[in-house]
């Protein structure tokens, strides 16, 4: 990550009027300020779940200091090694669309309790492309795939807002019900799948 991402969000955030943001002290007034300062503004982000650059790269930093340390493995469900190896035996490709920095989506599949699932990967996206509940943000992930039509991709998620956005840029849209999933509305019109294994 560059080391002034962060900063340089902060600084934007004090301008904006953004809640939780608090200034970064000068380095004259001691480490110890610049870092409980920094942690704040991270914190503050953290609680408001902000979907920004800055805070995924430095996810996606501590994640590999976590990773490489051994102190952290990337958690899938039981059934998704078996689909990625399927669908990749068929000549299917599979790409990871994550609100998590592309380096964050790398650790975790590289790095599971059944090892590294990244060679059943095409390729990563991330919030650079654009934010999941953002139309814009599905179209632009087909013109990367060069793909003829969007309705040759089929987008499988579990959150009903993306959906609906994939669907509104004419992807084809599965829903995965997952425990722990927020509730979907009545009467949403997609397909769920309670496995990989149904697709």
């Amino acid at each position: 990550m560059d080391e002034y991402f962060l900063p340089l969000q902060v600084q934007e955030d004090l301008e904006a009027g953004v809640a939780g943001a608090v200034p970064i002290p000068s380095d004259e007034e001691g480490k110890e300020a610049v870092i409980a300062a920094l942690v704040a503004n991270v914190e503050a982000m953290v609680k408001a779940d902000r979907k920004i650059t800055a805070l995924k790269q430095l996810q996606g930093h501590t994640w590999r200091t976590g990773f490489q340390n051994r102190e952290l493995q990337g958690v899938v469900f039981d059934d998704v090694p078996e689909a990625l190896a399927r669908w990749h035996a068929s000549g299917i490709k599979v790409y990871i669309y994550s609100s998590g920095s592309r380096l964050a989506q790398r650790l975790l599949f590289g790095n599971t309790k059944f090892g590294d699932l990244r060679k059943y990967l095409s390729g990563f996206f991330d919030i650079t492309v654009g934010h999941k509940r953002e139309t814009r943000s599905y179209v632009e992930i087909s013109e990367s795939l060069g793909v003829d039509n969007p309705s040759q991709i089929l987008f499988v998620t579990d959150v009903y807002q993306e959906a609906t956005a994939a669907k509104s840029a004419g992807l084809e849209v599965v829903i995965s019900v997952r425990p722990g999933n927020a509730p979907l509305p009545e009467n949403h019109g997609f397909k769920t799948v309670n496995s990989f294994a149904e697709l």
